[in-house]
């Protein structure tokens, strides 16, 4: 049952960062978080095939699947995602030279900070300070996307602004989870917690383009009447 749940969870977040990416690029012209998105798919198909190939802690797979982990944790659902939601905060337009820099950041980070999964928290060192990185930058991620909330919930869209909330508040328990509290009751594998992780990943794909599309059709509302808009910011 467990191991159903987790290929499911897996399956969910692989179909949100393909699905809900390509329309980030194709409706949005938004390559940051549509990339980041897809980014997000190719981590958990990665991780899936590994999963039902071999398990083996030895697998290229295993390799591969940490690179991802480090890049998205570092960069990807942090800068990138803070950059591409500015374009509805913000109505920030970022260049291609800007696009390509910072996942070539993304890339680095990913290549560095895989290497310090699954050392010893407790024996201190870099592996710890870089564990402590990942829990700081989420949590000034999620100070972001408080204020996202609080746009969301200006601009009436009640509804998305609630479960940005909520799953913001899901993806920072995750993240401070992840490596300095296992569950007690979960397997060596860590299958309960991966579940979890997975699928509030995926559902975090599906809210926070669904609260972008809200924030892009009331600015478009404000754009097609700028009386309205002056109304609006006084």
């Amino acid at each position: 049952m467990k191991e159903a749940l987790f290929l499911l969870a897996d399956l969910w977040m692989i179909f949100a960062g393909y699905f809900y990416g390509w329309r980030f690029i194709r409706r949005y012209g938004n390559y940051l978080l549509g990339l980041e998105w897809m980014v997000v798919a190719t981590s958990g198909s990665n991780f899936l095939l590994w999963s039902l190939l071999s398990g083996d802690s030895g697998s290229v797979l295993y390799d591969v699947a940490y690179f991802f982990d480090a890049f998205s944790r570092s960069v990807g659902i942090t800068l990138i995602l803070v950059m591409g939601l500015m374009k509805v905060t913000h109505r920030y337009k970022p260049s291609v030279g800007v696009d390509v820099g910072v996942f070539g950041v993304a890339i680095v980070a990913g290549l560095f900070l895989r290497h310090f999964h699954g050392a010893d928290l407790h024996h201190g060192g870099i592996a710890y300070w870089v564990a402590v990185f990942y829990v700081v930058v989420n949590l000034l991620t999620a100070v972001f996307l408080g204020y996202f909330v609080k746009r969301l919930w200006d601009a009436g869209a009640r509804w998305p602004a609630i479960w940005t909330a909520l799953v913001t508040a899901a993806g920072t328990t995750i993240a401070i989870t992840y490596d300095f509290f296992p569950l007690p009751f979960d397997d060596a594998s860590r299958t309960i917690f991966y579940t979890a992780a997975l699928a509030t990943w995926g559902t975090q794909g599906f809210v926070y383009f669904r609260a972008y599309r809200a924030l892009h059709e009331r600015n478009a509302v404000l754009d097609a009447n700028p009386a309205r808009a002056t109304e609006t910011l006084a």
